[in-house]
């Protein structure tokens, strides 16, 4: 087999690339080792920032999104018993961000690449990339029990954190920062009315809450447990209990409970690999960096990289731009840097931390009612909630 770009990876920016460059003539091959199936199963993101919903709509798979995504003007933040709106749109001029879940992104891209024709290799195995930096790379794989190889001229690698992309740079190439934090969100998926029209992230003594939706009859609520809590020690009813003790009151009154369909532990990390390529292979999303969710932008930070290499490669298949590949990592760690301070900057400032002393606690609560009741403060958080604006390709 050949092609032009090999994808690893058939997650949202997997195929949200591939039918970027598919749109413009450039050939691409995804490989991904899982099934089309378990790839819909996971549950995760469901706010995405006005650059992924444009980004979306630019590559043609935005028309189910628009029709049934929730745009969301703004978003509250609860403590000490009261509540504070962040209008997005009044400080932002005017920009939004869609609640529209990743399984229904992926489902959008997956139908979109089946339309076009391009190739989608699922269930491959000992999936290994060669002669990264060599005149010509390629990649090996079994389907069906059959050896395949691909050439190819590069590679995106969009297949996680635990994917083989990564792990196929020598050691010693890439230095890894990262911070571990010590405690994980339960949440839970169930089939009931949202407890408000927009998010609700809560800062409690007895831990943080979020309150999110996937539809006007799905919700997604979480809250914050110990890293060694176990998710079957959790009946629906103590995390019902649990999350409106962490609301304020008024709130917690209108909360409607039902049977969970899906509950899970998510532990929360923050980590970044630099440089984000490594010759001929280009790391993109969560294979080169990973937030804590309280900011909403680890899907949205993979969009911003998928944006920045189907630029470049549009550079350099149209104008034989060789010198911008090389330029990939600076442009996306720029903003990868600034989201993952706002993302850490969320976390470290709704969660309770083991062992925070008194004074800590009074700096925590001060910072976030400095942040409120200010113009700039709120500009800063919507600002960042809402998503920087891509980096031009020049």
């Amino acid at each position: 087999m050949k092609t032009q770009i090999a994808i690893i990876g058939a997650g949202p920016s997997g195929l949200l690339l591939g039918q970027l460059l598919h749109n413009a003539g450039i050939d691409t091959v995804i490989i991904e080792r899982q099934s089309p199936d378990y790839v819909l199963g996971r549950i995760r993101a469901g706010v995405l920032e006005q650059g992924m919903v444009d980004l979306l709509r630019e590559a043609g798979v935005g028309e189910r999104m628009d029709r049934e995504g929730l745009v969301h003007d703004g978003f509250e933040l609860a403590f000490n018993d009261r509540v504070e709106h962040i209008n997005l749109r009044e400080l932002t001029g005017g920009k939004t961000v869609m609640i529209y879940g990743q399984t229904e992104v992926t489902r959008d891209l997956m139908q979109a690449r089946r339309a076009s024709g391009a190739p989608t290799c699922y269930d491959a195995s000992d999936v290994q990339l060669h002669e990264l930096k060599g005149e010509k790379p390629y990649v090996t794989f079994v389907q069906d029990g059959t050896p395949v190889r691909l050439d190819c001229d590069l590679i995106a690698g969009c297949d996680g954190y635990h994917g083989v992309s990564r792990k196929s740079i020598p050691d010693g190439v890439l230095k890894a920062f990262e911070r571990v934090y010590p405690f994980g969100w339960l949440g839970v998926l169930a089939d009931t009315p949202p407890v408000n029209e927009e998010l609700i992230y809560a800062s409690h003594e007895r831990g943080f809450a979020l309150c999110s939706m996937r539809s006007p009859t799905r919700t997604r609520y979480y809250v914050q447990v110990a890293s060694d809590e176990k998710v079957e020690d959790w009946s629906d009813q103590r995390f019902w209990d649990e999350l409106k003790s962490r609301l304020p009151e008024p709130i917690a009154a209108k909360l409607i409970t039902g049977p969970s369909i899906e509950k899970s532990i998510a532990p929360l990390r923050s980590f970044v690999v630099e440089p984000m390529q490594y010759g001929h292979l280009f790391l993109v999303g969560d294979a080169a960096h990973i937030v804590p969710p309280t900011g909403a932008k680890g899907l949205n930070l993979a969009a911003s990289d998928v944006s920045t290499l189907y630029r470049i490669l549009l550079k350099y298949y149209r104008e034989g731009r060789q010198d911008l590949l090389e330029q990939y990592s600076q442009i996306c760690l720029r903003r990868v840097w600034i989201a993952e301070r706002f993302s850490w900057w969320m976390t470290s400032i709704l969660h309770q931390f083991p062992g925070t002393d008194a004074f800590t606690q009074r700096m925590q609560q001060a910072e976030l009612e400095y942040f409120v009741s200010t113009e700039a403060g709120r500009t800063s958080i919507a600002e960042n909630y809402v998503g920087l604006p891509y980096e031009p390709v020049e």
